[in-house]
């Protein structure tokens, strides 16, 4: 089972100095991990962007749950949206339910299982979800994701996720604009739900796009969870945002769940078209495994903030998705 650590600020640095890990004390843990993929298995969304979304608990129903959908397309018309919910039969707390919105929803949506939305039930506090993917059969859009998911880049007109494959990336904002003005409106014209119990949960690029919504817009969300976030993207600029970020909203707590699998940077890009040249892959391999705990750390000292760091070793970066799912939904119903 991974181990869960909550991090005050001066407890995770003691931690990191006398044991040279970032875990310093434990919480209640999660169900066991996946078990690691193969080796040369594919994992990852580039496996996942070839798989199509098989049956849901949408489709098998649930004595837990309601389900409706609705679908919209971007300003510009190039992307095109599905918000899948998932609501809570029980009668809601006076303030709302608590709400879980999940990137890639396609394939987080996919991950849901009826057990899960039973132990949310029994809980007593059970999450909304909204999980917010796009018009398509398939688990992953990956052109799509790479522009919504992944921050603009100063001095890159425009900012390429891929140049070799031609593919877009720097939509961040416009992304996050969208979910403050269409998305979360229409949720909350929905589902009754409380924004001070609000959570942001992505995987891979969307752990990416989850970091920088928190560095940018710490208000947007309560509470922000990231799995596996692809801190290589271009040579590690998340971690230049980072330095920049918003001050934490107050008056109210602001929480981070940072959870990574064996490779704690996230992988690169499989299978590049071209290969890279030699100061590309110094570039990628100088954002090493341990950037994630570090960044943990880091956040840990920023006042108003609390941080949970949790390992999942073993588990490769595609089975990460489903893994970090009930941590979250933990996370989400506090």
């Amino acid at each position: 089972m991974p181990e869960s650590t909550l991090l005050p600020r001066r407890s995770l640095l003691l931690a990191l100095a006398a044991a040279g890990l970032p875990a310093c004390g434990s919480t209640p843990p999660s169900p066991a991990a996946p078990a690691p993929s193969p080796a040369g298995a594919p994992t990852g969304p580039g496996r996942a962007a070839s798989q199509l979304v098989g049956p849901t608990v949408a489709d098998r129903g649930s004595p837990h749950y309601r389900f409706e959908r609705f679908e919209f397309d971007s300003a510009d018309g190039e992307r095109h949206y599905r918000v899948q919910l998932a609501v809570p039969r029980a009668a809601p707390p006076a303030a709302g339910f608590a709400l879980l919105l999940m990137l890639d929803g396609n394939a987080a949506f996919g991950a849901l299982t009826e057990e899960m939305l039973a132990q949310q039930a029994a809980s007593g506090r059970p999450v909304a979800i909204a999980a917010l993917g796009y018009q398509t059969d398939q688990a992953i859009d990956a052109t799509a994701r790479a522009y919504d998911y992944t921050p603009p880049v100063p001095g890159h007109n425009p900012t390429w996720d891929n140049e070799a494959r031609q593919r877009l990336g720097g939509g961040a904002d416009v992304f996050l604009a969208l979910m403050a003005q269409r998305v979360l409106p229409e949720v909350r014209r929905r589902v009754p739900v409380d924004a001070a119990r609000s959570t942001l949960w992505g995987h891979s690029y969307g752990g990416l796009c989850a970091l920088y919504a928190l560095f940018t817009r710490p208000a947007l969300f309560a509470r922000y969870a990231a799995a596996d976030p692809s801190l290589w993207w271009h040579d590690g600029f998340i971690l230049d945002v980072e330095q920049r970020a918003q001050a934490l909203p107050t008056g109210r707590p602001t929480a981070l769940l940072l959870m990574a699998g064996g490779g704690a940077a996230g992988p690169g890009p499989a299978a590049p078209a071209v290969a890279e040249s030699a100061t590309t892959a110094s570039r990628r391999r100088a954002v090493m495994a341990d950037a994630a705990p570090e960044l943990a750390a880091r956040q840990a000292r920023r006042p108003g903030l609390s941080v949970q760091w949790l390992p999942f070793p073993g588990v490769g970066h595609g089975a990460m998705r489903p893994a970090s799912i009930t941590p979250t939904l933990q996370l989400a119903a506090r």
